[in-house]
């Protein structure tokens, strides 16, 4: 490795890590102040608030979100990414425009335009209306993501099990969902992520009825309460982290497309 290349390494490793150190020393930290490097002492208080007060419950709302919404956006972008693989080049064109639209706009903005529809229908202020909010975006992802899934897929293979004798629906459950064992446990990790952090959406279709563990961290920050927002921010942390390291551990015991 060149001198250039290790210095930008180390760099990037100090922005990366720095953050995360500053994170823990918080959170398990009592006092801190300048210019000590570290807190006069260690507690685990702040961590005695995740299984009661509001952040258990928040944890548990994110969670039950998180899941919801990444398996509507798997189940629906399985078909469309299919559909706008195998499409003509207007298709793919249109269809992958509109799956970007809702990561490109800015977050606010597609907040409020899906807020005025919740109310609308009745949905505001729900966890079912926030689910189906954080379902947009990460539509929008997995779609993306599936369209390039799909055109790794040789069409023919689909051809063969309909020449012999497969049904549409045989063939999906016997040929390609076998084959997309690997993305769609990777689309829906991913569909958990993209709702897991949300912000904007939770907070204007949920209108302060629906907490969520990224909310009360926005609140705890507000706050100046820096140990429970130090605390919140590691867990939400965590799913990223394992998400890592399951697909880590997908790639090594499976194939490139089957798993």
């Amino acid at each position: 490795m060149t001198r250039p290349a290790r210095l930008g390494t180390i760099v990037l490793a100090i922005a990366a890590l720095l953050p995360l150190a500053a994170l823990v020393i918080t959170a398990f930290g009592t006092t801190w102040f300048y210019p000590a490097l570290l807190p006069a002492g260690w507690t685990l208080e702040g961590w005695t608030v995740v299984g009661g007060g509001r952040l258990g419950p928040a944890v548990a709302t994110s969670l039950a979100i998180g899941s919801a919404a990444s398996l509507l956006a798997t189940v629906a972008a399985v078909p469309i990414g299919r559909a706008i693989a195998r499409g003509d080049r207007l298709v793919a064109r249109i269809g992958t425009g509109a799956a970007f639209l809702p990561i490109a706009i800015p977050p606010i903005a597609l907040a409020t335009g899906l807020q005025l529809l919740a109310l609308r229908t009745g949905v505001g202020g729900t966890v079912v209306g926030v689910v189906l909010a954080h379902a947009v975006p990460a539509l929008g992802y997995l779609t993306l993501f599936f369209v390039g899934i799909f055109r790794g897929v040789d069409p023919e293979i689909e051809s063969a099990a309909h020449t012999l004798g497969l049904s549409p629906r045989a063939a999906w459950r016997h040929v390609l969902l076998p084959l997309l064992r690997r993305p769609l446990v990777e689309a829906l990790l991913l569909g958990f992520l993209v709702s897991w952090a949300q912000v904007p959406l939770t907070l204007l279709i949920g209108g302060g009825a629906v907490r969520t563990l990224a909310t009360e961290l926005l609140a705890y920050v507000q706050a100046g309460q820096d140990r429970l927002a130090a605390v919140s921010a590691l867990l939400l942390l965590l799913p990223a982290l394992l998400a890592l390291g399951a697909s880590r551990r997908l790639a090594r015991t499976t194939g490139t497309l089957a798993g």
